[in-house]
């Protein structure tokens, strides 16, 4: 029988420290559009800290859905692991979100990159097709830039990659086990009690 993997069992206090360390270094990108990958993205987009640049309110958040793990519907067990499938992505309003955005997509952990990458990928030539809608004089105003931001980069080669030019950040580096998140957890005191028993070991 294989063995059970290592884990490292966060807590909501580790990833909300991790994030405001970061906060700082991610202003510096300004961004004013945050796309969550769900569902690992959603808690780290709403306690970013960060506030849009020239009206200090709060950055809007928009929601797109990849699985590269998840057991889905028509996926075959060779194909969990290796290859990205779209579950949610920006609707209808999709021009008026990006175009002359600076958005951050938001994950909680970059694994493999494969997910990042395809995010990246996609929602560029999501981009770039609506921008060529526009009159030529307008495109360059309605560039949209990407930035990367996850709570925990794993230290292990990557199957993704990610362009030179879309900033990437990230809270922390960790060795390559198993991170149990406390939104994954059913019963998040007993989370909270093994993860603290794991710091003190």
């Amino acid at each position: 029988m294989a063995e059970e993997p290592a884990h490292i069992r966060v807590t909501y206090n580790d990833v909300h420290n991790l994030i405001k360390r970061s906060a700082k270094e991610i202003a510096e990108f300004k961004p004013d559009l945050f796309i969550a990958i769900g569902g690992g993205g959603f808690f780290p987009a709403r306690r970013t800290f960060l506030k849009h640049a020239d009206t200090q309110r709060n950055i809007p958040i928009y929601a797109i859905g990849l699985s590269l793990y998840e057991e889905l519907p028509g996926t075959t067990a060779e194909q969990i692991g290796s290859r990205v499938v779209r579950t949610q992505w920006l609707g209808p309003e999709l021009e008026s979100v990006l175009l002359g955005r600076r958005a951050l997509i938001i994950d909680e952990v970059d694994d493999s990159r494969s997910t990042l990458q395809y995010a990246v990928s996609e929602l560029r030539k999501d981009a770039e097709k609506a921008a060529l809608r526009l009159p030529e004089s307008e495109r360059e105003a309605a560039k949209t830039k990407l930035a990367v931001f996850v709570v925990h980069n794993k230290l292990k080669p990557k199957a993704g990659e990610l362009p030179a030019d879309v900033p990437y950040y990230a809270g922390g580096d960790v060795e390559d086990l198993w991170l149990d998140y406390p939104w994954e957890a059913t019963d998040i005191e007993e989370h909270d009690r093994l993860a603290f028993a794991d710091k003190k070991a």
